[in-house]
């Protein structure tokens, strides 16, 4: 099974303690694009804690994705700051562009939308990532514009 030796390579490459969980599971989001069940209850097991609490630390985290997703990856901000300055305006037109809700995937699977904290851009809010890519000062045109180069 790759995935067991590769969760066994970055426990490895961190540490077996505890405090080393969450750069283990960046490492296997960053390899694999998520974390699958497997991955987390292999983990558990290297690291000797219990899944639930490896499935605890993933779920919190908006970037441990516990979930197969797109492709690209957009990530809206959804502090209060990039709310007072027409995030859900930047929301309605990713939308209406792509088809699908916040918090879905496209059915070609290109695309993933979800919403999440803030990603160090709120002087600058609105704001997204795709994938790793920063955009801010968005306007709803803006938002489509960025993501016709993905397209």
């Amino acid at each position: 099974m790759p995935e067991k030796n590769f969760v066994q390579k970055a426990v490895q490459k961190h540490g077996r303690e505890r405090k080393n969980l969450i750069p283990v599971l960046q490492d296997i989001v960053k390899e694999y694009s998520y974390l699958s069940e497997k991955a987390m209850t292999e983990v558990a097991r290297e690291l000797d804690i219990s899944p639930a609490e490896v499935y605890g630390v993933a779920s919190f985290y908006s970037f441990l994705d516990t979930k197969p997703l797109g492709k690209n990856i957009i990530r809206i901000c959804k502090t209060i700051i990039c709310y007072m300055h027409g995030q859900d305006e930047i929301v309605k037109a990713i939308e209406e562009k792509l088809k699908i809700k916040l918090g879905d995937t496209t059915p070609d699977g290109k695309f993933s939308f979800l919403p999440t904290n803030c990603i160090g851009h709120c002087h600058k809010g609105p704001a997204m990532l795709v994938n790793d890519r920063v955009y801010s000062s968005l306007t709803p045109e803006k938002a489509v514009a960025a993501l016709e180069e993905y397209l």
